[in-house]
């Protein structure tokens, strides 16, 4: 489908295969890059920091502690998609994807070279929660705007699939993150802990100069482009015209909720839950690594699949294996042996990727170019705060107050995601939609 206006290209040939394959690169390395960084802080949360920077009698408490740090990263993600939305509709979509992956970048770093709470106290614990805040506010407004890249240069039959290559930077972020703890967890302990565990954030350093060496070569969206050319019709503020009306918005978050909240779940809260279990960390740590490749297959084939029988259908298929896997995934787990964590984290892992991997391509055929980035990542980023950002403090404190009982976890992974059932059912099916409309 192509959009034109008088006097101008039609999108679908303003932009050639290569540069199509280009875009769709550099929103892989820029998401890998963001989750990368944003995924290690999530399980050296689990691993080392309430040990290192807020320390307390009880083992317990220092670990719900640092879940909150990771919780003020996904309460700094909505700001992040505010901004950059902002400057992304208003300014090009281009510059401010590369100053977000430069904003995480730094953070990453300064936290590998953080002094402890042993070194200079109270400021420790303060600095360590400003830079998660810095990467919240990075990863903001990355994912919105990565995505729509991608989708905006793409042809219409095949938005799902471009845009699962630039997802595929989640899992592969994670792969990456996962093994680079992996490696440094085989350290005698006393290494890890006293710097071990700072040699994978210092190392972000080398994935941001790649990333920034693909993505300032890429071309702005010719969609936006178009958009600029009606400058006299452009709204002063696109988070105005995105409160005008609300419910796209508020269905876009809604539908986010379920996935993420399994992310959280899955992702970090099964690290510190394993380990209470009895399970050695290596075992745990590899089993994060299959986590990470299972996503790294399965979100570009549901991507595309999402081309072929729609958004909503994909979404709705592992919407409902996560209700039905709820009690027997934790059931596994209490099974206490590797295959049985193994087949529950991988089980999870496959129905959370079928409700996440529609959702760039659903969420951006539901706004108009003029907002589209402010949208997106809106939409995007309260369903991760909602879905995501306390659920592992919620559940670590769940878990601690019932003497261990694995309950509330599946009731919190049924309650997120009907949230997402029913939002889900109230979209319209977006396949295939005009891009240049606008909503």
């Amino acid at each position: 489908m192509s959009v034109a206006m008088p006097g101008s290209v039609p999108v679908a040939e303003a932009v050639d295969g290569r540069q199509v394959r280009k875009v769709a690169l550099s929103g892989l390395l820029g998401t890998v890059i963001e989750y990368y960084d944003f995924l290690l802080y999530s399980t050296m949360a689990a691993l080392v920091f309430g040990t290192l920077y807020f320390p307390g009698s009880n083992p317990a408490v220092s670990t719900i502690a640092a879940f909150g740090t990771l919780a003020a990263g996904y309460v700094a993600r909505p700001l992040g998609g505010l901004i950059f939305g902002h400057f992304g509709d208003k300014l090009g979509r281009k510059s401010a994807l590369v100053m977000s992956m430069v904003l995480m970048g730094v953070a990453s770093v300064l936290i590998g070279v953080l002094p402890t709470y042993s070194s200079i106290g109270l400021t420790a614990p303060v600095l360590l929660v400003l830079l998660r805040c810095v990467q919240g506010i990075a990863v903001g407004g990355e994912y919105g705007g990565a995505a729509l890249m991608v989708i905006e240069h793409a042809d219409a039959r095949r938005r799902g699939a471009w845009v699962g290559v630039m997802q595929a930077g989640s899992p592969l972020g994670s792969l990456l993150s996962n093994g680079a703890v992996a490696l440094v967890t085989l350290l005698p302990r006393e290494d890890f802990v006293s710097w071990g565990w700072r040699i994978p954030f210092l190392a972000s350093a080398i994935l941001l100069i790649i990333g920034l060496y693909v993505r300032l070569s890429v071309v702005e969206s010719p969609l936006f482009r178009q958009a600029m050319a009606k400058a006299g019709e452009r709204e002063s503020l696109p988070l105005l015209r995105v409160l005008r009306r609300p419910r796209a918005v508020l269905l876009a978050c809604a539908a986010g909720i379920g996935p993420f909240a399994m992310t959280a779940l899955i992702g970090s809260h099964s690290v510190a839950y394993a380990k209470g279990l009895g399970y050695d960390l290596p075992d745990i740590m590899r089993a994060h690594l299959l986590i990470s490749l299972t996503g790294l297959i399965g979100i570009p084939i549901f991507s595309a699949l999402s081309d072929r029988i729609g958004r909503r259908r994909v979404l709705l298929i592992g919407a409902s294996g996560a209700v039905l896997f709820a009690f027997p995934m934790y059931a596994l787990l209490e099974a206490r042996t590797v295959p049985a964590m193994i087949a529950a984290l991988v089980v999870a892992q496959i129905f959370q990727n079928l409700m996440y991997a529609p959702l760039a391509p659903m969420l951006s055929e539901m706004f108009g170019t003029r907002v589209r980035y402010t949208g997106v990542s809106l939409g995007y980023q309260m369903a991760s705060l909602l879905g995501a950002g306390f659920t592992p403090m919620i559940a670590a404190t769940l878990v601690a107050g019932t003497g261990g009982s694995s309950l509330p976890l599946s009731c919190i992974i049924v309650g997120a995601v009907g949230i997402s059932i029913v939002s889900v059912l109230l979209i319209s099916e977006t396949r295939g939609r005009d891009l240049g409309e606008e909503r």
